[in-house]
């Protein structure tokens, strides 16, 4: 009897190492691809707002599509920190030619899409300072495997997550 239990509980430690860690890990590799993709989409995405100081509907179509193109389904947050110059009175402190201060505001991701869809382009000029958040909503597989084993991570976390930020370097009329 004691052999028969000694066996099972080998078979059963045999069967774990032979396939739920190697499944583990190519799903960890998995989302360590899908990561770098999310990074590099989303800073070729910021680099060229940045550059040509507008976003248009077909930059920002094709940079949801290389997201989803993952397998994962992603939260995408956008941030423009407007530069409102506010002329006011001469500093002490400040250049000799600049009068006032440099104020910004934020316009957010609804209100961009707004203007984006209704006119084709959002247009930013010099001195804007761009953001772009993403993270992922879905669970994925090594997600799962790792709270079933580990339970490291909890329900709210993300696994997949990239965020980049430039300032507008030209006008976009």
């Amino acid at each position: 009897m004691g052999d028969s239990l000694i066996t099972i509980i080998a078979i059963f430690l045999a069967a774990i190492l032979m396939f739920v860690f190697p499944l583990m890990s190519i799903s960890e590799r998995n989302d360590d691809i899908a990561q770098l993709g999310v990074y590099t989409a989303t800073v070729e995405f910021v680099d060229n707002i940045s550059t040509i100081g507008k976003i248009t509907v077909e930059d920002y179509d094709s940079f949801l599509q290389s997201l989803t193109a993952t397998g994962n389904s992603y939260d995408v947050e956008i941030e423009v920190k407007v530069l409102d110059e506010n002329p006011g009175k001469k500093t002490t402190w400040a250049v000799q030619d600049k009068i006032g201060e440099n104020i910004y505001y934020s316009v957010y991701t609804s209100q961009i899409e707004d203007v984006l869809y209704s006119t084709n382009k959002y247009v930013l000029k010099e001195g804007d300072i761009v953001t772009v958040s993403v993270k992922n909503t879905n669970t994925t597989i090594s997600q799962m495997l790792r709270n079933f084993f580990y339970t490291v991570s909890g329900k709210d976390t993300y696994q997949i997550a990239a965020k980049h930020a430039a300032m507008v370097k030209s006008n976009g009329n």
